[in-house]
């Protein structure tokens, strides 16, 4: 009879050799590591890497250690999407959904006055929200931007005058939005859009006649024409095609009644300036300098508010 000693095991008497199993799944049984912790994981952990696996931790350490895409002039990559093109015209569609809804005469939508309805009739929103310097209203009362409404400023570059009005606009922010939002980024496309309006309401404040309201994208709208340019020019790339349309906007702006010259060309020349801060920051301090370009511009604005409120109510 053979006699047998040592512990259970392998045929030289040392301990079984144990199965790994998954780090995060015990109960589990695998033979893959991950390639840069080395510790056991089973399929439902595995994370593709260039080569081999890694396990959710080590993916995630990873994901913190690489700097998110960032465009040319520092902008996030997500202003590919054209979230903030998309919702600026949302919003310009409700407001103009809003506006026909306030009007009990019927006019808002095709209006009867102006360039083939382009001006479409006031309503009581447009009557609200639109940029005026100083007027008497049909009640006695007295409104205006001199008179404290300063929010008129900016509800003004999210009204028109009737469907037409609106979706010129919107059309020429489709197509301006998206491409500056994706060389820009969302906040910067954001800061340039709402800088170039307010630029061109407060033109209007300034050099139109105070009784006469303005309300419209396209402030910012000319911004956005002056901005393409500018940043195109800084990436290197053509402008040809740029400086047509522009040219036949600015014929417009001269030659048909009714729209504001003084809102369209301040929004031109603001948004230029925005546009310049902007592109031509330096790289080292580039969104301080960003920032800083648009709080003094924003500084300027309304300076030249308080200027001419105190010219009308001195």
């Amino acid at each position: 009879m053979t006699e047998r000693s040592g512990q259970p095991g392998d045929a030289t008497g040392g301990p079984a050799p144990t199965t790994p199993v998954c780090y995060r799944h015990p109960d589990r049984e695998t033979y893959v590591r991950c390639t840069r912790c080395d510790r056991p994981i089973c399929p439902e952990c595995m994370r593709d890497a260039s080569v081999g696996h890694q396990c959710p931790e080590c993916v995630s350490e990873g994901r913190r250690s690489v700097r998110p895409a960032r465009t040319a002039f520092g902008g996030g990559a997500a202003g590919r999407q054209g979230y903030v093109t998309r919702t600026l015209i949302a919003l310009n569609v409700l407001v103009m959904i809003l506006s026909i809804a306030s009007d009990r005469g019927g006019d808002a939508a095709a209006g009867g006055s102006g360039f083939g309805g382009l001006m479409g009739g006031s309503t009581p929103l447009t009557d609200w929200g639109a940029v005026l310097g100083l007027a008497r209203f049909s009640d006695g009362t007295i409104g205006g931007v001199a008179e404290g409404e300063w929010y008129r400023l900016v509800t003004a570059m999210f009204l028109h005058y009737g469907v037409v009005h609106l979706l010129l606009n919107m059309w020429a922010l489709w197509v301006l939005g998206r491409t500056l939002e994706a060389v820009l980024g969302p906040l910067r496309f954001l800061a340039l859009y709402l800088i170039a309006g307010l630029g061109g309401n407060v033109a209007v404040y300034l050099f139109s006649a105070p009784n006469s309201p303005a309300v419209g994208a396209s402030t910012a709208i000319f911004g956005l024409f002056a901005a393409i340019f500018v940043i195109m020019r800084r990436l290197g790339r053509d402008t040809s095609a740029i400086v047509p349309i522009l040219v036949i906007n600015l014929i417009f702006t001269f030659t048909v009644p009714g729209i504001s010259v003084a809102g369209h060309l301040g929004g031109l020349v603001v948004g230029a300036l925005m546009a310049l801060v902007l592109a031509y920051a330096p790289r080292m301090r580039r969104t301080a300098f960003q920032a800083a370009g648009g709080a003094i511009l924003l500084v300027a604005l309304l300076g030249l508010v308080l200027v001419r409120t105190a010219t009308l109510t001195g």
